[in-house]
């Protein structure tokens, strides 16, 4: 899985929008490549007896609470806005996505299955939740993106699976200090103190600060433009 990053949050996928190229229009998609993949990794885990309830009781919350605010609080704007709230995505942007990525997805995932490949199951336990609930984001990510939602809906995703995640990584890094000395555990307790660095600052130092506000401000300005 790629997990691709977007400006307007951590894991951001892009909308699948029926656009033209070439003279030939490009069908919609209900799930994208990158929901697939990111969906199989999830059911993995599942299947590993790893994933609590709380975390699948959390992502099924998270489906009803989607709706139901996209109907009782943020309905959508008519038309529906589509631009971006950054605009177009800089060097040092797309350098951010990219260890993003890197550092939340593919080094977890590359360390939990080879724990699981080893028989360490244990061992990887608690690096599970985070993998489950960031691949969980990227999927509810890519539901938030259709044109039914609104900018402060599609906000709830990254701001909440961010927060649920802080929790999870806690308790990675409670486990990873916990451990006797074995040769795992220098790049597991690596990559628990990275993570819990890197979104500890995307929650505080930029989803709530600068994406949220800026989210908000479109939103009720393109509201208030439509009503006039």
């Amino acid at each position: 899985m790629s997990g691709g990053i977007g400006p307007c949050s951590d894991i951001h996928l892009p909308k699948e929008e029926s656009t033209e190229e070439a003279g030939k229009p490009q069908r919609r998609r209900f799930f994208t490549f990158r929901q697939l993949n990111v969906l199989a990794v999830m059911i993995v885990l599942s299947a590993s007896g790893m994933v609590s309830i709380e975390d699948l009781g959390f992502v099924l919350f998270s489906i009803i609470y989607l709706y139901f605010i996209s109907e009782a609080a943020f309905p959508q704007t008519n038309p529906p806005w589509t631009g971006s709230v950054f605009g177009q995505t800089n060097r040092t942007l797309r350098l951010y996505m990219l260890t993003s990525a890197v550092i939340g997805l593919l080094f977890p995932l590359a360390y939990i299955f080879e724990g699981i490949v080893e028989g360490d199951k244990e061992g990887v336990k608690a690096a599970v939740p985070h993998l489950f609930l960031l691949g969980s984001q990227v999927f509810m990510e890519g539901v938030a993106s259709k044109d039914r939602f609104s900018l402060p809906v599609r906000v709830f995703v990254p701001v909440s699976y961010n927060t649920k995640r802080i929790f999870t990584l806690a308790e990675w890094l409670r486990s990873e200090i916990s451990k006797e000395q074995n040769r795992r555990l220098y790049v597991g307790r690596g990559l628990a103190v990275a993570n819990m660095a890197f979104w500890c600052f995307n929650l505080f130092g930029f989803l709530v600060p600068v994406y949220l506000p800026k989210a908000f401000k479109i939103y009720y300005s393109n509201h208030k433009h439509n009503k006039d």
